[in-house]
């Protein structure tokens, strides 16, 4: 290292223009703090060292773009503060709940590290999420804070998310009529031989505006479509594609309006034109499990028991083994490169009990393969919030072949 180098800062403090228009009110943020603040309390947690998208963002409002660099949030029972790279300048700060950033430099190696070491202080038990850390970070952290008890808070803070707030159900609401926008402009872009692609940019221009629109504080970013078609609706997460639409295909239509880091989406089965007997069959028999599993999702049922009964009206049609994954998800501050609470899912093998507040999809899906007749990805998504008595389907767009078979 160059004497020049060696001068250098390891961390700054980047405080640059005025702050925006928070996504969420101090004291919504505050009730967030205070509820981990006291899961740090009883675990005799005195820092906790927050390192993914997710939770940096639901504790500090701070949606931050890694490039392969370290971000984190610290929290103490005094302090909340954000670690950023210097490349980023003063947008964490104008960004972070309270404002109190720091940020490292480039001058020396592993400068994230330095500055965790002098936000956490003299702190003995330092919670972190275990889920998230590489392997290669939890050695360079436990080096950099020697002597100190790393105790893993993942799951506790998962639990927190799971918990929607009046504020945040009012963003959920918003995010999922933006969706709704995005597939209406989906439709009515459908059309002979037009790629995939160019069909998700009008949804995409439709969903960023109306966000831009009703949210006119927020940062733009990472809203996206998907259209899948023919072959391409097998997997749920499958990119686009430069493929023309055909008259006869099946499609899978998919927005996902991102507000502040929080996901919503709208997924569809449509069919282009016309749709044979057999596809018409199996789209039926998933609306069917789809409409059944929207009059399940309720408080005091358990999501366990919800997979399972869905399950038997797959398996009465001879369709289970075509069944790809779970039933639905909960939502929030996640996308598809980042978070994800797996306590809150539709599955066998998660016996949460649904609560108020809890926001959950119903998304059956079955995939028939290529080579067999109705070949193709059938999939219907809605959003629910879970009430004191029952839920709030707050999706509008409609699903069925009576509505999705659009004429070209």
């Amino acid at each position: 290292m160059t004497g020049q180098a060696s001068e250098r800062p390891h961390t700054l403090t980047l405080e640059n223009g005025l702050p925006p228009k928070p996504t969420f009110s101090d004291d919504e943020m505050t009730r967030r703090c205070t509820a981990l603040r006291a899961e740090m309390a009883a675990l005799d947690i005195e820092a906790t060292v927050l390192t993914s998208m997710h939770c940096v963002n639901y504790f500090a409002d701070f949606v931050y773009t890694a490039f392969g660099r370290n971000y984190g949030c610290v929290i103490t029972q005094e302090r909340l503060s954000t670690i950023s790279a210097n490349i980023d300048g003063g947008q964490p700060w104008r960004q972070t709940f309270g404002h109190d950033n720091l940020v490292y430099t480039d001058w020396h190696k592993d400068n994230f590290f330095v500055a965790v070491k002098q936000l956490v202080g003299s702190a003995k038990r330092v919670g972190i999420e275990s889920d998230h850390l590489t392997l290669q970070n939890h050695v360079k952290l436990q080096q950099a804070l020697p002597g100190v008890e790393l105790v893993d808070l993942s799951g506790k803070a998962m639990q927190l998310r799971m918990r929607k707030s009046v504020e945040e159900l009012a963003l959920i609401r918003e995010g999922a009529r933006i969706c709704d926008l995005g597939g209406t402009a989906v439709v009515d872009a459908l059309a002979v031989d037009v790629p995939e692609f160019e069909i998700a940019m009008q949804s995409n221009r439709a969903m960023i505006r109306e966000i831009a629109k009703s949210f006119p504080h927020t940062e733009i970013m990472d809203t996206w479509t998907w259209v899948q078609s023919g072959v391409n609706t097998d997997g749920a997460h499958n990119p686009l594609t430069t493929r023309r639409v055909q008259k006869g295909d099946i499609l899978s239509l998919n927005t996902f309006a991102m507000i502040s880091g929080y996901y919503q989406a709208l997924e569809r089965t449509l069919f282009l034109g016309s749709c044979d007997p057999r596809s018409l069959a199996l789209w039926e028999i998933n609306c069917e499990v789809h409409q059944r599993g929207l009059e399940l999702i309720a408080p005091g049922v358990r999501c366990c028991d919800i997979a399972e009964k869905l399950n038997a009206v797959y398996e009465k049609n001879d369709l289970l083994e075509y069944r790809t994954f779970g039933y639905g998800h909960s939502f929030g501050t996640l996308s598809h490169y980042y978070g994800r609470e797996a306590g809150l899912e539709l599955r066998e093998d998660v016996d949460t009990v649904l609560e108020p507040g809890m926001v959950v999809s119903m998304e059956p899906m079955i995939m028939i393969p290529e080579g067999n007749a109705g070949a193709g990805g059938y999939r219907e998504h809605d959003i629910l919030i879970i009430g004191e008595k029952g839920a709030e389907n707050i999706t509008g767009f409609p699903f069925g072949p009576e509505h999705n078979i659009i004429s070209c």
